[in-house]
């Protein structure tokens, strides 16, 4: 509602413009009153006419200006501003029309930095590596989902050392921020809750600090690489020491049959006996070696042939016979007659079978069976949700033993390289290691799952499960 004093200032507003508008009219009225042409009092009386019918004609144009200009300063600072003034008024037709088409332009380029904003907020969040954005004193002015995730906690307005306390960080973070360098990177490690190994990377954002901050921090999680190089070593040290130990005694056996056993004829066949089988060992782990590095090779691309699981798991198991008949045992094998197709590499899944039967034969008690089963799975574990299987299509094949079982502490590294529950006796039964391994990584190139359950004392029991073929 307009107060008194706003009419007045309106009011003043009015006469203000007539007298401006009546000024030429004066001038002629001054002139024609100095010449005596016209009588002076009946130029004030002319004047006062002209100036009182000028306020009545700008009254309603200036009024269409106040209500244009109150429009344009709501729109201005954000407010609803309504339907446009002025429309009917020729004069103000032209300027309306201007702003409005403004006004639309500034809306669109509005939506437009919005919508940036928004997707440059998501983009940032979204990165997978935790991001921190840091002002002078490092305090945190912005930090994505992924290092909240990391370090468990609301981090912006938070000073950087109370949650990250690595000194090569804290260097590399303060001759960045106090402008020694523009650059730096550093590895770190975090032990807790569970060891992480990160490279730190920062880099300064431009001269001038912006309001996000002065400077950008990056952590590359690098725990897989290093695990990698940390399991790449082991297997070169622990294939090293595979081969030293047969190399080291067909070396000690050559040695005497050069020398003291020249002549014994019982020792060097004795010796001989050792040799060859030392042999047939380096042969066996050179095999494994060579296979693995073949599987491996081949892991990331999916086999495209199709198989019969059955005749493939029929070969294997009766190829196994005759080494379980030494041992007193038996291999009973069940296959499900109505087992769908199966998309996969035949000699890379005898090799697992073989693999897999040939364990439960050397570690199964003597006189005991082994149980094989081949069947469509009805239901999958619960660990199979990140793999391709689908109940009803994937296929099962549980491979039992009656040996002395496995301790639950040994399962999760049943199938690292070289790794053994007990190194005499898989050594004594002429096992590498590695069989376990090759079985695990041809399960990942079908795209499988191996799962194991074991009871010490009673025996083990190894499921394959594999995907079925596509429709």
């Amino acid at each position: 509602m307009q107060s008194a004093s706003g009419k007045a200032v309106s009011l003043g507003r009015l006469v203000s413009v007539a007298l401006l508008l009546a000024c030429p009219t004066g001038l002629v009225l001054v002139a024609l009153a100095a010449t005596e042409r016209l009588d002076p009092l009946a130029a004030v009386v002319s004047l006062l006419v002209v100036v009182l019918a000028l306020t009545f004609l700008v009254r309603t144009h200036l009024a269409g200006l106040d209500a244009l200009a109150q429009w344009i300063r709501q729109m201005a600072q954000g407010g609803e501003a309504g339907p446009a003034p002025g429309r009917d008024d020729i004069a103000l037709a032209e300027t309306v029309a201007v702003v409005t088409q403004l006004r639309r332009v500034w809306q669109q380029k509005s939506a437009e930095l919005s919508e940036a904003a928004r997707w440059n907020d998501s983009l940032l969040d979204n990165l997978p590596d935790p991001l921190l954005l840091l002002e002078p004193g490092r305090r945190v002015t912005r930090a994505n989902k992924a290092a909240k995730r990391l370090f468990g906690r609301e981090l912006t307005g938070r000073d950087m050392t109370t949650f990250l306390r690595d000194p090569a960080v804290l260097e590399a973070v303060e001759a960045v921020l106090g402008g020694t360098a523009t650059s730096q990177e550093c590895e770190f490690a975090q032990s807790t809750p569970s060891e992480r190994v990160f490279l730190a990377r920062i880099e300064r954002l431009g001269d001038r600090p912006t309001d996000s901050g002065t400077a950008i921090l990056t952590l590359h999680d690098l725990t897989a690489v290093k695990r990698i190089e940390r399991m790449r070593a082991d297997f070169v040290a622990n294939a090293s020491h595979e081969l030293r130990t047969p190399l080291a005694a067909l070396s000690g056996f050559i040695e005497t049959l050069r020398g003291p056993a020249r002549d014994d004829e019982e020792a060097r066949d004795r010796f001989l006996g050792i040799m060859a089988e030392q042999a047939g060992r380096m042969s066996r782990l050179i095999a494994d070696l060579l296979s693995l590095s073949r599987i491996e090779l081949n892991e990331h691309t999916r086999p495209s042939e199709r198989v019969d699981l059955g005749r493939l798991v029929t070969n294997a198991v009766e190829a196994l016979r005759p080494l379980a008949q030494a041992r007193d045992m038996t291999v009973n094998l069940a296959v499900a007659g109505d087992l769908p197709p199966l998309v996969g590499q035949p000699d890379e899944l005898a090799q697992l079978f073989q693999n897999l039967l040939d364990n439960a034969v050397k570690y199964g008690r003597e006189g005991t069976p082994v149980q094989v089963t081949v069947a469509v799975a009805t239901e999958l574990p619960r660990n199979a949700s990140t793999t391709t299987l689908d109940a009803g299509k994937a296929l099962r094949i549980d491979i039992r033993d009656r040996g002395e079982g496995i301790a639950k502490d040994h399962l999760p590294r049943l199938t690292e390289r070289f790794y053994r529950v007990d190194t005499a006796r898989s050594r004594k039964m002429g096992g590498t290691g590695l069989g376990l391994a090759i079985v695990k990584h041809i399960v990942n190139r079908h795209r499988g799952l191996l799962t194991v359950d074991s009871v010490v004392g009673e025996g083990s029991t190894f499921t394959v499960w594999l995907p079925g073929a596509p429709d």
